[in-house]
């Protein structure tokens, strides 16, 4: 199965967990997004990595950088290898003394390791086929255009849409598609991928 390379694009704060932070990737050579909500610690390893920061301690994160670069061990890859229900399942790629070995990782902290060993990020098509994000090339943020108001329809933010206990569990399929496209537009990649996951499962409802 080919690997699909893909870059940290963003990290924001999530405005619908609290707590959570969205971690955005995007396709290298494509328009495609994937984000990713993770959990605040994460997200602060990752950002301290990006930003170049010195934590007076070691992070968990730089203490477990620290113990394989002793043991000669190094990390070659991430890959983000699975999507079920919403969780992404993602594996380090380590090799010593020549031989290679596969160490399952929750998506967060593998992707906090593979900025601190520098190494490539991947994931495959049927992942971001599912997942994804796809962007037009409408401007240089390559924002979607947004879809016409249909009457009737709601002029809250995408966020506020799905922000109530199952609201978006109400909402026919057109209107989530609008809302989609909505939360894509304001750039709140969390709420896009609460509202795919849904657009996900009544697909699958209906092909069963």
């Amino acid at each position: 199965m080919k690997k699909i390379k893909v870059e940290i694009i963003g990290l924001s704060f999530s405005q619908t967990q609290s707590g959570a932070y969205a971690l955005v990737l995007g396709e290298e050579d494509g328009k495609r997004r994937l984000p990713i909500i993770i959990g605040g610690f994460e997200a602060q390893a990752i950002a301290v990595e990006l930003e170049n920061m010195q934590p007076s301690r070691p992070l968990t994160h730089d203490l477990f950088r620290n113990f394989a670069i002793a043991f000669d061990v190094h990390i070659d890859e991430v890959i983000i290898y699975n999507l079920k229900e919403g969780i992404f399942y993602s594996k380090l790629i380590c090799s010593k003394d020549g031989e290679t070995q596969e160490i399952d990782a929750r998506t967060s902290d593998a992707i906090a390791m593979a900025v601190r060993f520098n190494c490539p990020i991947y994931t495959y098509e049927f992942i971001l086929a599912s997942a994804g994000v796809v962007l037009d090339e409408a401007g240089e943020e390559e924002k979607p255009k947004s879809l016409p108001k249909k009457a009737g329809a709601t002029d809250k933010p995408a966020d506020e849409i799905v922000s109530g206990d199952g609201e978006y569990s109400s909402m026919n399929i057109e209107d989530l598609k609008e809302a989609l496209m909505r939360a894509i537009d304001e750039e709140a990649y969390e709420t896009a991928s609460k509202i795919r996951d849904e657009i996900s499962k009544r697909k699958k409802s209906a092909d069963q």
